[in-house]
């Protein structure tokens, strides 16, 4: 409705009960005078409401999308939502005039307000709940940028019914500053990375349950997930799918019961139900259950909250509620239990390993960094390689530039034979041997290493080998996360330079292709040709430029100085790139340094996990394994061998 036309009716509405009002008060006893008052008082705010409201339907300056602190992501086409789609927004406003709008930070010079502010409360919850379900994840301030990205993928889908826990003021304060609905948990917990299974993070993980066990009380529905989920697809669609069911979770299932989009049949996961995502509805049933829950791992400080959800949950595995949509009878005998597909609500290793949702031709709902060993640094560096977390512009045009490669991989080392341990190794030595050159040629240069992408036969995983599971969806061969070959952590988190040398910086291998990176970056590239020396166009000078095609020739075998000379006419292009590592350097002129490199190198490398029947089962990547003739992929023979190669 047009504005002036609103306010005309709303006018005349007004005009005609004033002339009515005034001439009863005519005829009728002063007495009666203060009833009148009332009701013309009544009749002025219910004008000025209509009034105003109307008027913030049509202001200008009302904005249907959130202004967010960070660059927007182009989208895999794959994973797309139409956020633009202008009926989104208003609907989840104008059911609670009193929410702010996602990424609206407060005013200039405003203060903080009290803690009592962000007590959790069914009034603070009902700000945000859209059709009585609200979305929750909670953190300490370590996790900040994990929230922050959770956040951002929930608002481009056009989701805005979500709540954070704060765990400690600190993350408390950023977040609301930043513009993000939170909440305080009241707990006062360490802001730093406590590290999973420590005591600390077993004390932040019960706080789960209490949380749970608090907005059931409220009678809300909860998706409560951790924050180091992305969202990819709208996910209450689904979960309106299966209304009869008191809790959908998702699993550790790494083998899908159902090749659809369906439900798992629950009775046949036997790994964990994972509680790091799952949707609660307030029933009789789901709130006993969470009230036990919390009850019993408040008083055994030991006891892992995932293994008592697990134990308590599968005291009665069926039968079906309905065995079209699977939704089984659990717990008590009367919960309703759906386990959701762990091919579109999806592990790490699911999602990043084994891509079921892409070979079964689905689109995933959610990509959660479980079942990797690198830590934070890890999931963020998943994350990363599959373009799902916003980074802010600085990441993306680092001062000294990048220096990336085409690895050469032979097509008998990919593809032939059976895949196992030893055509394993032998595909991976071949590609780790060309990337410890490119590091030694990155830390000559001083540039950032855009890490290659590495290709596996055989996974690593504490369990089993997907590849030898019967019903497994692996592909083999496969790209696998670079923490299945290097310590991700150690490499990020930085080694003591008068030990190790030089720090060398790296970067994931999809960071040339994402969306973030600025045009300047990808216009100021250089190709470097590997070239036997003396070769037409194969010649060192001080004055080295490229040829007609733009492409730079350099000879093999390099030395260091060789390097610096040619390269520092070049120092100001962004990427350089070279067609290969094979024989492109001889190594370090300095000896010294060379010992500290090799020793980072040995720092930085991994481990394989795991041959099966022995024990210890790993076996030790080892990244001068050219250097030993006759070395083989072996695990420790005794514990006292288990450490990595000398």
């Amino acid at each position: 409705m047009d504005i002036s036309i609103a306010i005309q009716l709303s006018s005349n509405s007004l005009l005609g009960l004033l002339r009515n009002l005034f001439k009863d008060m005519e005829n009728c006893k002063p007495t009666f005078w203060p009833i009148y008052a009332i009701v013309l008082m009544g009749a002025a705010l219910y004008c000025f409401f209509i009034f105003s409201d109307v008027y913030r339907s049509s202001s200008s300056s009302f904005s249907l999308l959130p202004s967010t602190p960070a660059k927007i992501m182009a989208s895999n086409s794959s994973h797309t939502t139409n956020t633009g789609n202008s009926s989104l927004a208003p609907i989840s406003r104008l059911q609670n005039k009193l929410a702010k709008h996602i990424w609206e930070v407060p005013p200039a010079g405003s203060k903080m307000p009290p803690l009592k502010a962000f007590k959790l409360s069914k009034k603070l919850v009902q700000q945000r709940v859209k059709d009585n379900i609200i979305i929750v994840s909670y953190a300490n301030y370590a996790f900040m940028d994990f929230v922050l990205n959770w956040v951002k993928h929930l608002t481009e889908l056009g989701i805005d019914n979500l709540l954070v826990g704060a765990m400690d003021t600190k993350l408390l304060e950023a977040l609301y500053w930043n513009g993000v609905p939170v909440f305080y948990m009241g707990r006062q917990m360490s802001t730093i990375d406590v590290g999973w299974g420590s005591p600390d993070f077993q004390k932040m993980q019960r706080e789960k349950a209490i949380l749970i066990d608090a907005f059931l009380r409220f009678g809300f529905e909860l998706l409560l997930c951790d924050s180091d989920t992305v969202w990819l697809k709208n996910p209450l669609p689904y979960l309106a799918r299966f209304p009869d069911a008191d809790i959908l979770t998702s699993t550790d299932q790494l083998i899908p019961t159902v090749v659809d989009d369906s439900l798992e049949f629950c009775e046949q996961i036997h790994v964990h139900y994972n509680i790091g995502l799952f949707h609660w509805r307030p029933s009789n049933s789901s709130k006993k259950l969470a009230k036990e829950w919390k009850e019993l791992i408040l008083a055994d400080q030991n006891i892992w909250d995932q293994v008592v959800f697990n134990d308590i949950i599968r005291r009665q595995l069926g039968p079906f509620v309905d065995q079209d949509s699977k939704v089984i009878y659990a717990y008590d005998g009367e919960l309703k239990l759906g386990c959701l597909p762990s091919s579109i609500f999806c592990t790490g290793h699911t999602f990043f390993v084994q891509n079921m949702y892409q070979h079964l031709g689905l689109e995933p709902y959610a990509a959660h960094t479980t079942h990797q060993s690198c830590g934070t640094e890890g999931k963020y560096h998943r994350f990363r390689e599959a373009k799902l977390l916003y980074d802010p512009p600085s990441y993306y045009d680092v001062p000294e530039g990048f220096l990336t490669f085409k690895p050469s991989i032979p097509k008998n080392l990919l593809l032939d034979g059976e895949h196992n341990i030893e055509s394993h190794f032998a595909l991976v030595n071949y590609q780790i041997k060309q990337i410890r050159t490119a590091f030694a040629i990155a830390s000559l240069l001083n540039r950032t290493l855009v890490m290659p992408r590495i290709w596996c036969r055989m996974d690593t995983i504490w369990l089993h080998r997907p590849g030898d599971m019967v019903g497994s969806i692996m592909r083999q061969p496969f790209v696998c996360p670079l923490d299945s070959v290097f310590l991700v952590d150690v490499m990020v988190r930085g080694l003591p330079e008068e030990e190790f040398g030089p720090s060398i910086r790296i970067k994931e291998y999809s960071i040339l292709d994402n969306p973030s990176m600025p045009r300047k970056v990808k216009d100021s590239w250089l190709d470097v040709d590997l070239c036997h020396e003396g070769s037409r166009g194969c010649q060192v000078s001080s004055y080295a430029t490229t040829n007609q095609t733009g492409i730079l020739k350099f000879p093999k075998n390099s030395s260091q100085e060789t390097y610096w000379t040619v390269f520092s006419l070049f120092k100001d292009v962004k990427v350089l790139q070279f067609s290969s590592m094979e024989d492109a350097s001889i190594g370090f002129t300095d000896k010294l340094r060379e010992e500290k490199f090799r020793k980072r190198m040995k720092a930085y490398i991994g481990r394989w996990c795991c041959v099966e029947d022995h024990s210890p089962g790993h076996i030790y990547y080892d990244i001068y394994w050219d250097e030993k003739p006759g070395w083989k992929p072996e695990p420790p023979r005794t514990p006292e061998d288990d450490h990595p190669p000398a």
